[in-house]
């Protein structure tokens, strides 16, 4: 049997991808009054030869806002905004989903509508500080979240999803990665609390679970892909059994049958995709520090059915193209990353493609 290519085409759920390379979300703070704009329709529109783009992260809410120039899902003037994007990449033949977001306790309070304390499973700072403050300002302890509360933010994940169907998007993913609210009561690092979203790892995964099912509940969930980033220590979670908590949170999506599991993780000895890929059942797509030839064999050795990029697609609009070719790659200008005084066009619309560079 000819093994399996980044090149061929890949079911995922109602949608046949052409290709099995995927743009990873990357947030770019391109977005000022957090409204997507036609600067960010052209920029996805020049990547939409992806298998599938997997957008920027997206708050589900003010309060989930934690970088300055991020564009919300929440309003009908963002939903408008999102609606230009999804245009623009289905016009030229792509295929996006939303990757919806509330960032939990490494917000910065002068982000959040009213000044409000960021908030969490439980009220512990975590180490390092504010993105993008100016000066640098360490994180700030968050208020840890009621019982109420927490169903508050399970609706506002679903009523996101409400609005990433209406703005046009083909499906969502859940970001529950990195750090974020939902890894920040998964983990034990940063998870206290000793309520039904404490403790046990039933009861840590309780919360990612219960968006899971929300969003699946107005998109289906053949329509629904998770953001697991297992070992990560970013914004200083961390979890004494990783092995037992992303297996036994990828068991529980698998038996709800996501479309897939978005696996942030480096290629390295003990790393948890394989078990994340046995326990799940389903497609998983392979992210972080993958190049040509590393993604090639993640994908026929049936490691994993995709590969993410994402600094390759800051620098290279046409990526499946240049890899189809071998031709060589953009070099990425780290500083043109983010842009928070001017969110200008340098460095996110003027990489060129082959044929320009030629």
């Amino acid at each position: 049997m000819k093994p399996v290519s980044i090149f061929d085409p890949l079911v995922v759920g109602e949608l046949e991808l052409p290709n099995r390379i995927i743009m990873a979300p990357l947030t770019r703070l391109r977005a000022p009054g957090l409204v997507p704009n036609d600067m960010m329709a052209l920029h996805y529109k020049q990547r939409a030869s992806a298998g599938l783009i997997i957008s920027e992260g997206v708050p589900v809410m003010p309060e989930a806002v934690g970088y300055p120039h991020v564009p919300g899902i929440w309003s009908p003037g963002q939903i408008e905004g999102w609606r230009k994007v999804t245009d623009a990449v289905h016009n030229a033949g792509g295929r996006i989903f939303a990757q919806i977001w509330h960032v939990g306790r490494i917000s910065d309070p002068s982000r959040i509508e009213g000044g409000l304390t960021p908030v969490a499973p439980t009220a512990i700072a975590p180490d390092g500080h504010l993105a993008h403050s100016r000066p640098k300002m360490p994180y700030g302890v968050p208020r840890e979240l009621s019982l109420a509360e927490i169903k508050q933010r399970v609706e506002a994940f679903r009523l996101a999803a409400i609005n990433a169907l209406q703005a046009g998007f083909d499906g969502v993913t859940i970001h529950g990665a990195n750090g974020y609210l939902l890894d920040q009561f998964l983990q034990d690092g940063s998870n206290h609390r000793d309520d039904e979203y404490g403790g046990s790892i039933e009861n840590r995964a309780r919360l990612l679970l219960e968006v899971a099912d929300a969003v699946s509940s107005v998109w289906g969930a053949e329509s629904v892909g998770m953001h697991l980033a297992p070992g990560s220590p970013s914004h200083s979670v961390s979890d004494s059994d990783p092995s037992a908590t992303f297996g036994y949170v990828a068991r529980e999506l698998g038996k709800r049958k996501l479309a897939f599991l978005f696996v942030r993780e480096p290629e390295s000895e003990g790393a948890l995709l394989p078990v994340i890929r046995r326990e799940f059942g389903g497609l998983c797509v392979a992210n972080d520090g993958f190049d040509i030839e590393s993604a090639k064999e993640v994908v026929a050795s049936g490691k994993a059915d995709a590969v993410a990029f994402g600094r390759a697609y800051m620098a290279n609009p046409d990526l499946v193209e240049r890899l189809r070719l071998g031709a060589p790659l953009n070099k990425l200008i780290p500083e043109t990353i983010f842009d928070i005084d001017s969110c200008g066009p340098t460095g996110y619309l003027d990489y060129p493609v082959l044929g320009a560079a030629a």
